[in-house]
């Protein structure tokens, strides 16, 4: 009997280099430490503040010069296409792109959102994947292929009962559609692009998360004596999905693109 393929993870990023969106915690960072751990130079986009920086001295404390924190706002054209411009040049290229940064921005009945509101989960969240990976593109394309994945939701795609998150649901089942249309528009360039739909997951999300006093209105009150994650007794955490996004990004997801795939430990099935 032949001996099963082993792969040796331990620097299957060596030489490479990816730039990680919303980098400064959860997911984000969580995904950022396995690449580096793994060998990739890492780009962390985010804006500047404590736990960026944090984050940047952590990674760098564990493999020197593995990181460099750029100062970015996702929605702001012109801020992406140059951190794009100044990462590529600073570390030579691009080959993987997490487009991780998101929102929930304000969970409200529609009548009671604001277009002001609407429209700022709208601009992060859908307009921050879209220019991350237009302008990290044709810095794949140079290098001959690549991996692009983005962080979506079962909000939106496997599950609807997100009372008062009409906006953010609406991004993340935008974002699913974006990533299939582009993995056929790039599978000649051999630049694969994946969604991911998490559940619940333990980060700090919620802290800006703000929720209207006419939410009660309209919420249906779904209750699971034993908790809404089978497979945990609790939300999943940020390392969990960070191992989802490595495999992704490897060589070992070679034949995967167009994929949406879910790790919520069975949450959306109930």
């Amino acid at each position: 009997m032949m001996e099963g393929h082993q792969t040796n993870k331990r620097g299957r990023f060596e030489g490479k280099t990816a730039i990680v969106t919303g980098a400064g915690s959860g997911i984000g960072k969580a995904a950022a430490v396995k690449l580096a751990a793994e060998g990739a130079k890492v780009a962390l986009f985010d804006l500047l503040d404590e736990r960026t920086g944090q984050a940047e001295r952590e990674i760098n404390g564990l493999h020197a010069g593995a990181a460099r924190a750029f100062d970015v706002d996702v929605a702001d054209p012109a801020r992406m296409e140059k951190a794009v411009r100044e990462a590529a040049g600073h570390f030579g290229g691009i080959d993987i792109v997490f487009a991780n940064a998101g929102i929930n921005g304000r969970l409200a009945p529609v009548e009671d959102f604001s277009f002001e509101e609407w429209e700022k989960t709208l601009s992060v969240n859908l307009n921050g994947t879209f220019l991350t990976v237009k302008n990290a593109v044709p810095y794949l394309k140079q290098r001959g292929g690549g991996s692009i994945i983005i962080t979506s939701s079962i909000n939106g795609n496997y599950k609807f009962s997100g009372f008062g998150m009409s906006a953010y649901s609406t991004t993340k089942a935008g974002q699913v559609a974006f990533a299939k249309m582009l993995a056929l528009e790039l599978a000649k360039f051999k630049i694969r692009v994946n969604a991911i739909c998490p559940g619940a997951i333990a980060t700090n999300i919620d802290a800006s998360t703000e929720k209207s006093k006419e939410l009660q209105e309209i919420i249906i009150p779904v209750k699971y004596p034993e908790g809404s994650q089978p497979l945990s007794d609790g939300p999943g955490q940020p390392e969990n999905v960070a191992d989802l996004v490595a495999f992704l990004a490897s060589d070992e997801a070679i034949h995967i693109t167009g994929a949406q795939i879910v790790i919520d430990g069975a949450e959306s099935l109930l």
